[in-house]
């Protein structure tokens, strides 16, 4: 059965063009125009992705973005003409999983829907990730590179495991933070970054060209494995 996809957008020209381009790799598309459209699409559809706008004529994407989060969890990646990071860590912190600015490439869209639709979710996430070289055991809270041990502390370890429970999604510095560190502790960036730093030194991945801790420059983190 083909993956259901959502794409909430005023721009008819842009509709066509997902329209086509999701359909052409074997998606089933369904289309709205506006918040209103858009959450009776979400209810009566039950989507497995969402491509939202943000400028809708009838409100603000990101009011249909925190209504959905009421509800459902269905992975969401938000297009938009919006390109200012505070934007994108309000989209990503309410519940998106992805931020794309327009104008933007088709094939590089269709991976990010490939990477969303790909086990996404935590209770969908393999037990282990593995790619030859970094061996990541969820279950056992085993970490390997090259079948050798790698020594991490509760903090590092609680980072890489959230990061890879998310694969390939973008994770806020906020998220983390008030995640593993506490409610109180969203602004202490400094503690992350020592984290990721430790982390990549750890995994022998180079800080200047990660392969793997991907940093999305003033928002947040992504694994990809």
């Amino acid at each position: 059965m083909s993956a259901r996809i959502l794409v909430v957008d005023d721009e008819m020209q842009i509709r066509k063009m997902l329209r086509i381009a999701l359909k052409s790799v074997g998606y089933d598309v369904t289309e709205a125009d506006s918040v209103e459209s858009g959450l009776a699409a979400l209810v009566r559809q039950q989507p497995d992705l969402l491509v939202l706008d943000l400028g809708l004529p009838d409100g603000d994407g990101l009011d249909l973005l925190s209504e959905l989060r009421s509800f459902s969890k269905v992975p969401v990646i938000v297009l938009s003409v919006r390109n200012g990071d505070s934007d994108k860590i309000k989209a990503l912190d309410i519940g998106a999983q992805d931020y794309v600015t327009k104008p933007f490439s088709v094939e590089e869209l269709l991976a990010r829907v490939r990477a969303q639709l790909r086990d996404r979710l935590p209770d969908k996430t393999p037990a282990v990730l593995d790619d030859g070289y970094l061996h990541i055991d969820l279950a056992r809270r085993l970490v390997t590179c090259k079948a050798v041990e790698v020594e991490l502390t509760p903090k590092e370890y609680a980072v890489l495991a959230t990061l890879a429970q998310h694969r390939q999604c973008v994770i806020t510095q906020k998220q983390l933070l008030e995640q593993i560190w506490g409610p109180t502790h969203g602004q202490d960036t400094h503690y992350l970054r020592i984290v990721i730093s430790h982390l990549r030194q750890k995994i022998g991945d180079d800080p200047t060209e990660p392969k793997y801790l991907k940093t999305e420059a003033g928002i947040g983190y992504r694994l990809m494995i």
